[in-house]
């Protein structure tokens, strides 16, 4: 069995609106270990604007005992890099990057699983800019076109891709209200700190000549009329491409395939309103998807005490031709 965990741990596990610029390297640990997981694959891992080591992703993997592959240097991309952590033997790892398409590079890492078969691992975090409407839709096309691009050279091998896609799955509910409270809970935070840390603001996400509604969307939460048409809406707009490109190329949703129903929120975690964090399995590598799962707490730590995101995590089982394997085994071993 191999286990994968996608998480976007936010800001690159430190809070920076204090002047201590506290960390969540405790938080972030106790839910990572509850997935036990072999491999995950990290978003916002690290943060441009710390730079004293050892980073909190460096303090993760060496409480997990883990190997840390990161995705880039902060000195040369000033935004928020993914980062990989594993704790099985590393093969190869990559750096892909084409400015002009890619916001933020793609990590790519082959392990050799326990079996003796190698995974290969992308790890992606496509741009937000919902501030942008349509356009904001445009680029993350861009971006996953490219990713799909890049992962071409493995199609023959399992592999995984998996990061904050900042989309919607087609057919996924999206309660955009949720969303909404969350949002100017934070904005109120954030005039009173005047920073900005990592979470989203109704600036990111209201796009520029919609800002003179700011004072109504204040007021759509408090009402449960409004809230329920303000879904109906949103759910509408809410960009859905990328993930229908994903589909399209033949990766499977793990989330959806293991759960039909159920909502599977993943963003903001004190308010889970959407999925847009995603496992997609390559097709041989489905056929081994035993469970997928948004991991809402471990023990007395909440998702939302760890990061703005919660961890999605997915266990693989052998696959047929291992069990294949295992039984001519045990039938040798009874003759």
């Amino acid at each position: 069995m191999t286990r994968i965990t996608s998480y976007n741990i936010l800001a690159g596990g430190y809070d920076l609106r204090t002047r201590s610029i506290e960390e969540r390297t405790e938080q972030l640990t106790t839910i990572i270990r509850s997935t036990q997981s072999d491999i995950v694959g990290m978003a916002e891992a690290i943060n441009p604007l710390v730079t004293r080591h050892p980073l909190v992703i460096e303090k993760i993997a060496q409480k997990l005992d883990m190997q840390l592959v990161l995705g880039s240097d902060p000195k040369r991309c000033r935004d928020y890099q993914t980062a990989l952590m594993t704790r099985l033997p590393i093969i190869y790892e990559k750096v892909h990057f084409t400015p002009e398409i890619l916001t933020r590079p793609v990590l790519e890492v082959c392990v050799e699983e326990a079996n003796g078969q190698q995974l290969v691992v992308f790890v992606v975090h496509l741009s937000a800019a919902f501030n942008k409407g349509w356009a904001g839709n445009s680029i993350r096309m861009r971006e996953v076109r490219e990713i799909l691009r890049i992962t071409a050279q493995v199609q023959d091998r399992p592999h995984v891709i998996m990061g904050d896609f900042n989309s919607m799955a087609p057919g996924d509910a999206f309660k955009a209200s949720f969303l909404l409270r969350y949002l100017a809970h934070i904005d109120s935070k954030q005039h009173t700190i005047g920073v900005i840390d990592g979470h989203p603001h109704l600036n990111v996400v209201v796009p520029r000549p919609l800002r003179f509604l700011t004072p109504i969307l204040y007021t759509i939460p408090r009402s449960g009329l409004l809230s329920t048409l303000f879904d109906g809406m949103a759910s509408i707009y809410a960009p859905r491409g990328p993930i229908v490109l994903m589909q399209s190329a033949g990766y499977t949703d793990c989330y959806r395939h293991a759960e039909q129903r159920a909502f599977g929120f993943t963003c903001p975690s004190a308010a889970p309103a959407g999925r847009i964090d995603f496992i997609f399995a390559s097709p041989a590598l489905a056929e081994r998807l035993e469970t997928c799962a948004p991991v809402v707490s471990s023990g007395d730590v909440m998702g939302s005490q760890a990061s703005d995101h919660l961890a999605v995590a997915a266990n693989f089982g052998p696959g047929v031709q291992e069990q294949k394997r295992e039984v001519s085994e045990v039938h040798e071993t009874v003759s």
